[in-house]
């Protein structure tokens, strides 16, 4: 991994997609102008803000999402998370993150991004920071059966028109 790697594609990523809404393109020309001023930006050790790889799982089927009840967050989220060492972009961070949090092995990517998201944190640096988020939309395989991380309080699936009413996960 490399701070020029993972930056390098967190910035192509957001060149190459057409955000869905005009509140999402705002968001993109932000981290796009953040990217441009943060060389290190995609790394945790970026104290004001960083990029975040984030993994919004899908059922084989699609009827059902994959969300974690976060401990520090205290909330369902979607899965994802830092930016590691041996992480080569933003997209194997978020398969890795996906596959750690979940315990599914074979987890599909969809090639580009799904979305993007900011988050008020106070992550593991201690200090109130902002994780920038690049969303992947992830396929789980037939039958997959999540097992709960450390990193999670409650992880399960749940109907894509049922989620918790305190969810921001990205639906499209």
């Amino acid at each position: 991994m490399s701070a020029e790697s993972l930056h390098a594609s967190a910035t192509e990523l957001l060149e190459m997609w057409s955000a869905a809404s005009g509140p999402e393109r705002s968001l993109r020309e932000a981290m796009l102008a953040f990217l441009g001023s943060a060389p290190r930006g995609c790394l945790r050790e970026h104290a004001p803000g960083h990029i975040t790889a984030s993994a919004v799982v899908f059922s084989a089927d699609e009827s059902e999402v994959l969300l974690t009840l976060h401990p520090r967050v205290g909330r369902w989220i979607q899965l994802g998370g830092h930016c590691e060492p041996g992480d080569d972009t933003v997209v194997s961070a978020a398969l890795r993150e996906a596959t750690e949090e979940s315990g599914i092995p074979g987890l599909v990517v969809e090639p580009g991004l799904y979305g993007v998201q900011a988050h008020p944190i106070t992550c593991s640096l201690g200090v109130p920071t902002r994780h920038l988020d690049l969303l992947f939309k992830i396929h789980a395989p037939r039958g997959a059966v999540p097992i709960r991380s450390a990193e999670s309080t409650d992880l399960r699936w749940w109907p894509v028109d049922a989620l918790p009413a305190d969810s921001d996960v990205l639906m499209r």
